[in-house]
């Protein structure tokens, strides 16, 4: 694997691991299992049956978890201690053999996106858990897994691509990070009215 691919596994593998670690995790171990496609003597061990059998069941149960308002919410705030170190992990084990500062510099590049990418899906689904309808967040949720499934086919067949992307990913993230906290409060002002029994746009009034 040469140089750019290996660095396109890296960032992609670490960006699709913030988004959903099981799906990225599965995906990749079957891939590889049926030899579609060629992953580094470092990550092999995503092949082993026992590690796609897990990968597969937590997937199932994240895809259900997901789509459920409010819970998806509990979900991401208990992965967020999961997908970003494991994100890390698999971008720095993509890189093969390192020296010790090479490896912690990918271990915290790896890092970074992956939080990146678990924040921004985290921070939106708060904001589109505020809508009293259920369809949005099945949209969001649906378009979550296409994204990492397609994010493991580009960074194999068009790693100039991911690369692309990821750091176009992080160019906007930059610049939308004010407009994230801004849907974060109004996320958590929706929970926290709802939590309290008051209901979409019902006023609050002082008693005297």
């Amino acid at each position: 694997m040469g140089s750019i691919e290996a660095l396109s596994l890296a960032m992609g593998t670490a960006w699709t691991s913030g988004i959903n670690l099981y799906a990225t995790v599965a995906a990749l171990g079957l891939a590889g299992r049926f030899e579609m496609i060629q992953l580094p003597q470092s990550l092999e061990v995503l092949t082993n049956p026992i590690v796609i059998t897990v990968a597969c069941i937590m997937y199932a149960i994240e895809f259900f978890a997901d789509k459920i308002p409010y819970v998806d919410n509990g979900w991401d705030v208990l992965h967020t201690f999961i997908r970003v170190p494991a994100g890390a992990i698999l971008a720095a084990r993509s890189l093969g053999d390192m020296s010790p500062g090479l490896e912690f510099a990918a271990l915290l590049g790896g890092g970074s996106i992956a939080l990146a990418a678990h924040g921004t899906k985290a921070t939106s689904r708060l904001a589109i858990n505020s809508s009293p309808e259920p369809f949005s967040n099945w949209i969001a949720s649906f378009a979550e897994d296409i994204a990492v499934l397609g994010g493991i086919w580009i960074i194999f067949n068009h790693p100039w691509l991911m690369l692309a992307l990821v750091f176009a990913f992080l160019a906007l993230i930059i610049w939308i990070v004010p407009r994230i906290f801004r849907f974060a409060k109004r996320g958590f002002a929706m929970l926290r009215n709802r939590l309290g029994g008051i209901k979409p746009g019902q006023a609050t009034t002082s008693t005297p």
